[in-house]
């Protein structure tokens, strides 16, 4: 079966227009590298029934199995579409859930012993959040009025051609909760493949490694190069252990020859001294 992938879509005004800073898509990136499925897109819209929609079928049209998680709009205020959209994409209805309409009913009426007056509208926009796509099921991990539920696609992601569309709260405590009480040992267990990741810093310009890093991506193109420039450098190798290994063997080797050299030595003094 082919490697499962993933997409991030998230959603939301506040955070296309900085008032929000997007912390959910970074804390989802790391579990997926941690559970070991690759991350291939993070696309942020805003709280539009067709931004949304776009958003959701580019990201359904690369390569399967996917997993697509998204992050934001399922409340009970107005620009709260998340689960309309993902439901018109998909080409299916809404339905009310019971077990959440159950729940936001017993609120209200808590709401209501406390004299407070619980108008239709009250009543109406809270009941929106009982309301899923109708192919949808729950996912474990939500204490709150806002679920995380999934929604399989094609046969979903036990599937070559399928996906999977889970649809999360924007609440990073929610969606934490979740995603490691629900989406990990419900649809990923199993599914990933965790990679080695080695890292070496160093205190020459980025540049200067660029004859290893040629060598790296002729021997190694299995393995993931990144390199961070700075005062202190870091190259980062991902990928499977047994190439990681020998691949950052020779990464170490390159920058010891460096070290020995005085006239590499020299330049690295000169480059610590450019940032101090």
């Amino acid at each position: 079966m082919s490697r499962l992938r993933a997409s991030i879509v998230v959603i939301g005004d506040e955070i296309l227009g900085g008032f929000v800073d997007d912390t959910n898509s970074g804390w989802l990136a790391r579990r997926l590298q941690h559970v070991g499925v690759p991350l291939d897109r993070v696309v942020t819209v805003p709280d539009d029934i067709e931004a949304i929609g776009e958003a959701l079928a580019g990201e359904l049209a690369r390569p399967r199995p996917r997993l697509l998680l998204t992050s934001g709009g399922i409340g009970s205020t107005p620009d709260d579409m998340t689960m309309l959209a993902v439901a018109e994409c998909l080409g299916m209805g809404l339905r009310t859930d019971p077990d959440l309409e159950a729940r936001i009913g017993r609120a209200l009426e808590w709401t209501s012993r406390q004299g407070v007056a619980v108008s239709a509208a009250h009543e109406r926009s809270m009941l929106k959040m009982a309301l899923v796509p109708e192919a949808a099921h729950r996912l474990g991990g939500e204490t709150g009025f806002a679920p995380g539920v999934a929604v399989d696609v094609d046969g979903g992601i036990s599937s070559d051609g399928g996906a999977t569309v889970v649809i999360l709260p924007g609440i990073p405590s929610e969606l934490q909760r979740i995603t490691l009480e629900g989406v990990e040992p419900e649809l990923l267990a199993g599914r990933g493949e965790p990679q080695s990741v080695e890292e070496l810093r160093h205190g020459y310009p980025e540049s200067i490694l660029n004859p290893v890093f040629d060598r790296l991506v002729a021997d190694f193109p299995d393995v993931h190069l990144g390199s961070y420039p700075g005062k202190v450098c870091t190259v980062r190798l991902k990928g499977r252990a047994e190439r990681v290994a020998p691949a950052m063997a020779l990464v170490r080797a390159y920058v010891a020859d460096l070290d020995a050299d005085p006239a590499h030595a020299a330049l690295r003094e000169s480059w610590a001294a450019r940032w101090a």
